[in-house]
């Protein structure tokens, strides 16, 4: 399984996006890329960072940085979950996992005492050169949002 590590380039992607269309790395050159990695839209956790994010969107866009939720659902799902929600960030569907695999976050997990292929919730940061600046794994929702514009904010003024 791929590693990725801080510091290191990001690995290209092109994924479809919801609304149609679809977006990649190289086309968001000279922007902070936040490619949040989550399990499955429309669920609690999920739906909390995507709102979570979202209430930032205008942070995000003034500190120059693209805000992209990567999951396994297919677009039409995240139209739905996006209209629902009224979501500000981008949603691309990673049916499969070929990007999430890239990055290393296809990972063994297990509930209810079954092990199953999935998803891990992380947040990768990209800097505008394609560089990976930081990774935040298994992460907490509450909070994570701000966390994640505090260090663009300082990733900025260094």
């Amino acid at each position: 399984m791929t590693q990725i590590a801080e510091g290191q380039s990001a690995p290209e992607f092109s994924l479809p996006v919801d609304g149609g269309g679809e977006v990649t790395l190289a086309g968001l050159k000279g922007r902070t890329v936040v490619l949040y990695f989550y399990p499955k839209a429309d669920t609690p956790g999920c739906t909390n960072e995507a709102k979570d994010f979202t209430a930032l969107a205008a942070d995000f866009e003034a500190a120059g940085a693209t805000v992209i939720g990567v999951s396994k659902d297919p677009v039409k799902k995240l139209d739905r979950f996006k209209s629902k929600y009224d979501l500000a960030v981008t949603l691309a569907s990673d049916e499969t996992a070929g990007v999430t695999e890239a990055y290393g976050l296809w990972v063994e997990k297990s509930m209810y005492g079954k092990t199953y292929m999935g998803i891990e919730r992380a947040t990768v940061l990209i800097d505008a050169d394609g560089i990976i600046r930081r990774i935040w794994r298994k992460v907490s929702v509450k909070g994570h949002a701000a966390e994640v514009l505090a260090a663009i904010q300082s990733l900025r003024s260094s």
